[in-house]
């Protein structure tokens, strides 16, 4: 089955942007709370560093929530196996030689260009391209709905 036009993006980013299309916002979609989840126990080396970095990042801005953890977690597993590939690139170089002396291109080439195509579709998704930043305005606390922070201090008292 063909893709039909652009994904839809969550009412969090419409508003960010502005909802610049002016189409009726999803009333019935959920708002998880903003925070930091867990780190996935399988996460290693680079891909934790990156976790603890981004996460920082974007929690300050407003953008991760419990429900955003393996999205995260992808994006910080496709890091770390960009980073394992260049380091490999820069050390056996980017073309390599066959077993019968033909010159080809570094297997581990391939491993970072799909990498990089994953990790920027996750680093859209989070807001964190110079392109997908441009269309988002994360709010400060300040400018929190207060009727939202009404509904949940009822909810929860």
């Amino acid at each position: 089955m063909a893709k039909r036009g652009p994904a839809p993006k969550p009412t969090a980013l419409k508003e960010l942007a502005g909802n610049p299309g002016k189409r009726a916002a999803n009333a019935h979609e959920p708002k998880p709370e903003v925070g930091v989840p867990d780190c996935p126990s399988h996460l290693r080396g680079e891909a934790r560093k990156e976790w603890v970095r981004m996460s920082g990042q974007l929690v300050e801005l407003r953008l991760l929530t419990a429900v955003d953890r393996a999205a995260l977690a992808a994006y910080c597993q496709c890091w770390a196996r960009w980073v394992e590939a260049e380091k490999m690139i820069k050390k056996d170089g980017m073309v390599v030689l066959t077993e019968k002396g033909y010159p080809m291109l570094s297997p581990w080439w391939g491993v970072a260009q799909q990498s990089l195509k994953q990790m920027r579709a996750f680093l859209v998704e989070f807001g964190m391209t110079p392109a997908s930043r441009s269309r988002v305005q994360a709010p400060t606390k300040e400018e929190d709905d207060p009727f939202d922070e009404f509904l949940k201090r009822r909810s929860s008292g």
